[in-house]
């Protein structure tokens, strides 16, 4: 079957120490968890398997044994060309996502041209109870709507989630951390009326002011915002 095939060439590609560096990234997840398969073998996995036919079988099997499976799902969706499908197996993942790195690193391509369809998943996402499924919301509107597709409106949905999340009140301040290094005459109106909770707002400042894309002049002036 698909799955022991997997599971076998991952435990193939198993670098201990690197098992034990990644476990001490993520916390919240038990070092037994992991495999350790460093991500570019990951990736390039993926993309073998995203082109067999039985992969759905993998994909259907949830949820999986390891961290690194997990991984490779999400890569493996980021890799899906079609849209329909890529959200339904989104869908599917997002409940059984339990760490920040799985959650951030699932990039799915086909959003790209398909951010009004999009959009509406958003809304359902940031509603959902469940940590790394808001953490996903915020994610996608910071990858794809701070650009040209950027609308203030965006700013007051993400600043509307209230959480004692730790992983969802990070996203939310690197969102406005983002924000501020690419539309910051609409943003920094958010931090001066004190829009965020008061962790989240310290923090967003934070990570600003450590970003190259801020100038020294904006730094200055939001480290007099700090509460």
């Amino acid at each position: 079957m698909i799955t022991d095939d997997i599971r076998e060439e991952l435990y193939s590609l198993r670098d201990i120490e690197y098992r034990d560096f990644q476990s001490g990234l993520i916390p919240n997840v038990s070092k037994d968890y992991f495999i350790g398969v460093r991500t570019p073998e990951l990736k390039t996995l993926a993309k073998k398997l995203s082109k067999r036919e039985d992969v759905a079988v993998f994909l259907g099997e949830l949820p999986h044994s390891s961290f690194d499976e997990n991984q490779l799902h999400a890569f493996i969706i980021s890799e899906m060309k079609d849209y329909d499908r890529c959200i339904y197996e989104v869908d599917k993942f997002l409940p059984y996502v339990d760490n920040w790195a799985t959650c951030d690193q699932m990039t799915p391509k086909s959003f790209k041209k398909h951010k009004g369809e999009l959009l509406q998943k958003v809304d359902e996402w940031i509603n959902s109870d469940k940590t790394y499924t808001v953490r996903f919301a915020i994610k996608m509107l910071m990858s794809h709507f701070l650009d040209e597709d950027f609308d203030k409106k965006y700013l007051t949905k993400v600043a509307s989630v209230r959480s004692e999340e730790y992983y969802i009140n990070m996203m939310i301040a690197w969102y406005f951390a983002t924000a501020l290094a690419k539309q910051y005459k609409e943003t920094v109106a958010f931090i001066e009326k004190k829009k965020l909770d008061k962790w989240t707002h310290n923090k967003a400042i934070q990570k600003a002011i450590e970003s190259r894309r801020i100038t020294p002049e904006q730094k200055d002036y939001l480290r007099g915002l700090k509460v």
